[in-house]
């Protein structure tokens, strides 16, 4: 059996479901391919920054019939409990993916993408065509966007550099009931890694960390080595003192890795975390991943509308773009990241953002977009 539609988007989080959207809108044919159904929660740390408001006002999007939490303010501690506060320049929203995906999910549908529940096998591109493998169907189209996550089966396919090394980097991901302000995202170190806590919607807590896989490997268990690695941060011990676990138990992902990605491999436009991953500590993946979906989508809808005349040239124009929105954005949370592994770097931070709030302000702006109006 065979389908043409014009795109075919394989993964279906943030970043293919936006793609989707998108791409509809502008009339074009889209299948949607995810292995896994919905709603389904996925580590993460649900924290949307409002630079994608427009992006989604422009889908029709409206994310306030999911009841989010909107954050004003960032509250930063060091390993030892040294805290500063500051107000966020564009502010965000809590949302878990869970909900989130599931609400994309259902516009998605609604719209009549073709969406199948599998497992791409083999992916061929000859002629100026995709023919994408998917259990007994051979699907052809002129344009594949990869957003099949952080980390695939068909990464290790198309043999990305970044597949071949491991990471050491795991991340562990829980929702809390208890006390916690409403407006406010915190972002605690620890020894071995940074966790950040905020609302979601229904006065849920996510907190979701980030370890190496080395230092966790030491203890027997997850409530181990909170115990007595994440708690030596007395913000976070008084945390999980204080607060109450609504999973059956904390859900985990790892190698995780933050090497840079190829935009553009075998022709298929990578889109979202498997474009490129942005340390969880500067709090904007999901922002990234929906913008990454907005710059492939409008080149695509540019390209069937005669404005882009060659595959060579879209291609040329998306890493261009990707990199002039996400470069600067990835640079400065590597060094961030790195800064803030070290007690000494993050208290030197933190006393310095202490004294001049403005500078802590501007390096959350250079790991975040800006508010703008979608033409």
């Amino acid at each position: 059996m065979k389908t043409e539609p014009d795109v075919i988007i394989i993964g279906g989080g943030l970043a293919g479901l936006t793609s989707a959207l998108h791409l509809l809108k502008q009339g074009l044919q889209v299948t949607l391919i995810e292995k896994h159904s919905y709603p389904r929660h996925k580590v993460c740390g649900e924290y949307l920054s409002n630079e994608i408001l427009p992006y989604f006002s422009w889908l029709n999007v409206d994310i306030s019939e999911l009841y989010p939490s909107y954050i004003q303010y960032l509250n930063v501690t060091t390993q030892h409990g040294r805290s500063v506060d500051v107000k966020l320049p564009l502010g965000g929203i809590g949302i878990s993916r869970y909900r989130l995906d599931n609400f994309l999910y259902d516009k998605v549908k609604a719209q009549g993408c073709k969406i199948l529940n599998a497992i791409v096998s083999r992916i061929n591109f000859n002629d100026d065509t995709f023919t994408v493998f998917v259990q007994e169907q051979a699907l052809e189209a002129k344009f594949v966007l990869g957003a099949f996550g952080k980390r695939s089966n068909l990464d290790q396919l198309l043999t990305r550099g970044f597949i071949k090394k491991t990471s050491t980097w795991m991340a562990v991901k829980a929702h809390y009931s208890g006390d916690f302000p409403d407006d406010q995202i915190s972002l605690h170190s620890f020894s071995a890694g940074y966790c950040g806590i905020s609302k979601v919607e229904e006065n849920k807590i996510n907190l979701c960390y980030l370890t190496d896989v080395k230092t966790f490997k030491k203890y027997k268990n997850i409530a181990d080595y909170q115990k007595y690695v994440l708690s030596k941060n007395i913000h976070l011990k008084y945390f999980f003192e204080q607060n109450v676990l609504l999973f059956d138990k904390p859900i985990t992902i790892s190698q995780i890795s933050f090497d840079r990605k190829s935009i553009v491999e075998d022709h298929i436009l990578m889109i979202g975390d498997t474009a490129g991953l942005i340390h969880p500590l500067c709090g904007n993946g999901m922002a990234m991943a929906i913008q990454s979906a907005r710059i492939a989508s409008e080149l695509i809808a540019d390209y069937f509308i005669g404005k882009i005349t060659s595959r060579k040239r879209l291609e040329i124009d998306y890493v261009k773009q990707w990199e002039q929105n996400f470069g600067r954005r990835l640079l400065f949370g590597r060094i961030l990241a790195y800064v803030l592994r070290y007690e000494f770097g993050a208290n030197v931070l933190i006393k310095i953002a202490a004294t001049f709030p403005a500078i802590l302000k501007w390096i959350i702006k250079q790991t975040h977009g800006s508010a703008k109006k979608i033409k």
